[in-house]
Parts: C-alpha cells; structure tokens; sequence
C-alpha cells in the first residue's frame, strides 16, 4: 500500500485513494492474465471443448462484472463448478472469482453477501463434483481465499472512506477559520474606527478650541503668531477630513448596522455595564473596580475595557465556574487582572506567560502594547491568568 506523504498543507492522500479506479484496473488486468494463461494452456494441451468452455464461462464471468458486478461475481463463481465437473484444476478460476470479489466489494457492495457466494460456489464445486479432491488443506483454501478477497475490498474501501472524510474534515475547518478571521478583522476594524471616531476626534476637536481661544487672545501686533495659530488650525481641521476619511475605509464593506457603527467608544465607566452583560447570559463574575475619576487618558480606558471583554468571553466560552475581574491602581498604573478556572484549554496558552495563538488573545497583545502596556497571560493549576499593567497616560509601563 502506498503510504501517506505529508507536506506544508498536511498529509496527502495515497494514490489509489485519489485515484480509486486504479486497483480496479490492477484487479480486472491480474484477471485477465490469468484468463489469458489457462487459454494458452488448454491451446497447448490440446484440451476439449469442455475444458475451454469452461474457461471461457470464467472469462466471460469477470468481464460481465465490470458492468453488472452481482452477476459477473456469480457466474465466475459459478465456472468453478464447471471446471471441476471436467477434471481440472479450478485454482486459476478462484483466482479469477476471488479478484471480482475483491473489485465486487470495493465499490461498496456488501461484502458478507459477496463473500458468502464466492465461498459457497467454491466449497460447493469442491464438496460435491471434486469429491474432496485435495484433502482438508484445499477446502480450507478455497474458503479463506474468498474470505481474503472480500475482506481486503471492503477494508481498502473502508480506508478510502476515512481519508475522503479526513479531507472533508479539512476543508471545513479551513473555511471556519476563515469566516471566524474575517469576522474578527472585521470587528476590531470597528472598534479601531471607534476609537479613531470619539478619542482622537474628540481631542483634535479640543485641541482646536483652544487654538482658537488662543488666537483670540493675542495682541493687535502679534499677527506672526496669529498668522500661525491660524495654520494650526487649518492643521487641526485637516486632520479631522482625513480621520473622516480613515473612518469611511475602515467601515467600507462591513455588514454592520449604521447604528452599530457609530456606538460610542467604551470606557472605563462601560465597565460595569459589560459585565452585567455577561451576567445576564450566564457567567458568574466576581468585579473588583477602583479607579479614580479622571485618571486614565481615554485611549488607555478604551484598551482597558477591551481587555475585560476579551478575557470575559474566554471565560465564557472556554471556562468554568466564576470569573474575577479586578481593575486599579497600583503604585501609579493601572492594572487589569482577569481568572478564571479552565474548563477546555485555550489553543496556545501554556505554563508561565504566553503569547497566546488563539485570534482574540493575539488581538488583545497587540491593542495592550499600542498602548505601551505590558499583557501577561499564564495558566497555573488550572486556572487562565490575564493580566495587563498600563500607565494612566498611556507611557511605556517597564
């Protein structure tokens, strides 16, 4: 049997699997050399007619089977009958037969139905016209044979099966991670115009206002710095037509309600309204929130709160029993710790920190360290870990 290969894509299927008409093709030509060689034997020996004719049924019998494979399987079968009543040797027509059985049987026939007809055809050609000619050796022989063919069709087909339901398997799972990876861009492409849409909006739009206010209260003979409070402006302005523009990509081709859309961008004081949201779907969460009023650039929050919801719906999905959340501050930073005890292991997470492979925790490292924050995710006697340090202005946390 040609055994499987492997590649950067995964294993490969045998050739007779992928090609499954070429152990027909085996089979059919093994027979017709054997056919071929009891013609030439009975042309040699100059046998009569009965002894060819019954070579001929046998024949005939195998080439019936390509087309009606129950028929050509019972008159091959049957041939042997006929090969005995004349004296000769029926070995060469059991082969013929127990190879249409093995062909028989790889197509999908029943196999116990096939091997029970080989079988009786041989015992019975044996029993009765051979008069045990052979011993109990050449019984035996005749009714392994066919057990042997039937047997190696169906476990081959069998085979065949598995591999084609393995590929199946495959694609599926291809195509889910697909969808789930397009869904997940997708999503924190929205969240991304969010933060663009209320954060750095907001604070252009602030920063305009006091440009303004500014140029208001210069001199009458300040017209230089005027001239560049003005360009500041038109600056300011400038970014907000291209952050509009940001926006319109980001949100180009998304299937989500315009509503959706612009939602506002979370903070921290969404916090306790997400957890309720988890709460009410079933997961039982222990919060532990203190953060004073006016500490955390808004960007930070906006991390902060992404980082409890993707460790929520870990939990959710993959965890069992509570959850805690804990968000404070600690010697001047914020810090975010979510556990919860592990029901089925997250694909990645390991012993000590880990990167994690799955697409939300790669999502959740990535929007953490754009903040100049530091995520550590472990798992310890059970228990998944996540844990994220920030600085309230968003500075590199060491």
């Amino acid at each position: 049997m040609v055994e499987a290969q492997s590649n950067q894509d995964g294993p490969v299927a045998p050739l007779w699997v992928r090609r499954p008409k070429s152990l027909h093709l085996i089979a059919y030509s093994v027979a017709a050399l054997v056919f071929t060689g009891q013609i030439a034997a009975v042309i040699l020996r100059g046998s009569d007619w009965p002894t060819a004719l019954s070579v001929l049924l046998a024949g005939g019998g195998v080439a019936l089977s390509w087309w009606r494979p129950w028929a050509g399987l019972v008159v091959t079968s049957a041939a042997s009958f006929a090969v005995t009543a004349v004296g000769h040797d029926p070995l060469s027509v059991w082969m013929m037969a127990v190879l249409v059985l093995f062909s028989v049987t790889l197509r999908g026939k029943q196999p116990l139905a096939g091997t029970g007809i080989v079988a009786a055809f041989f015992l019975g050609a044996f029993m009765t016209l051979g008069g045990f000619r052979g011993g109990a050796i050449v019984g035996a022989a005749a009714l392994f044979s066919a057990i042997a063919g039937g047997a190696t069709g169906a476990a081959l087909r069998i085979h065949r099966e598995h591999w084609r339901t393995l590929e199946e398997r495959a694609e599926s799972a291809i195509a889910t991670r697909e969808i789930e990876a397009t869904r997940r861009v997708t999503e924190e492409r929205l969240r991304i115009a969010r933060d663009l849409h209320d954060v750095i909006g907001h604070q252009v739009a602030m920063l305009s206002l006091h440009l303004g206010a500014a140029e208001i209260g210069l001199p009458e003979d300040a017209e230089s710095s005027r001239q560049a409070l003005v360009s500041a402006r038109s600056s300011a302005r400038a970014v907000v037509v291209e952050t509009q523009r940001i926006l319109a990509l980001l949100r180009l081709a998304d299937d989500i309600s315009e509503d959706e859309a612009l939602r506002p961008t979370p903070a921290l004081s969404g916090l306790e309204g997400l957890i309720a949201s988890f709460e009410s779907i079933g997961l039982d969460v222990h919060p532990s929130i203190d953060i004073p009023a006016g500490f955390v650039e808004p960007s930070v929050g906006v991390t902060v709160y992404r980082v409890v919801q993707e460790a929520l719906t870990n939990a959710y999905r993959h965890g069992e029993g509570a959850a805690t959340v804990d968000v404070g501050q600690r010697d001047g930073r914020i810090c975010v710790t979510v556990e919860n005890r592990v029901g089925h292991p997250l694909r990645g997470s390991g012993s000590g920190s880990g990167s994690g492979s799955g697409l939300g925790l790669v999502g959740m490292r990535e929007r953490v360290e754009s903040s100049s924050g530091r995520l550590t995710i472990d798992s310890d006697d059970g228990r998944f870990r996540v844990h994220a340090e920030f600085s309230p202005l968003g500075a590199v946390v060491r």
